[in-house]
């Protein structure tokens, strides 16, 4: 398992485990049954206090997303189903929180987000002359 921290991110480092799991279960790096690290191991591994990596582990736990059996260690849970879709909400909320704070409409910020895509009508498709 890859997880990536960024001290420049605004994220709590705890945050950012939690985001970089539920990425890997998007993105079928980890799978159903697949064991984690121990909380020991990531921090060791992540350079972070374990206390951040046990309050990771906590709200994946609470999010059933992970569970842990009892001398055996801590495993992702089988698929609720919706994984993709919670990470999804996840990013449009911080998105939206972000254009809020400087002022930006939602409107605005989807006409963005398909401009930034190529996907807006206004948007000069690659090829075209202006």
């Amino acid at each position: 398992m890859l997880i990536r921290l960024d001290v420049a991110d605004e994220r709590p480092l705890y945050q950012q485990i939690v985001d970089e799991v539920r990425r890997g279960l998007v993105m079928g790096t980890l799978s159903p049954e697949d064991p984690l690290p121990s909380v020991r191991a990531l921090a060791a591994d992540l350079r972070v206090n374990p206390n951040t990596v046990q309050q990771a582990y906590r709200e994946l736990e609470r999010a059933g997303i992970i569970y842990s059996r009892r001398g055996q260690g801590t495993f992702v849970a089988s698929p609720g189903g919706g994984e993709r879709q919670v990470l999804l909400r996840d990013v449009a909320e911080r998105a939206l929180k972000d254009a809020r704070r400087y002022g930006i409409e939602p409107g605005e910020l989807a006409e963005a987000i398909l401009r930034a895509a190529g996907l807006h009508p206004s948007t000069p498709s690659i090829g075209s002359e202006s």
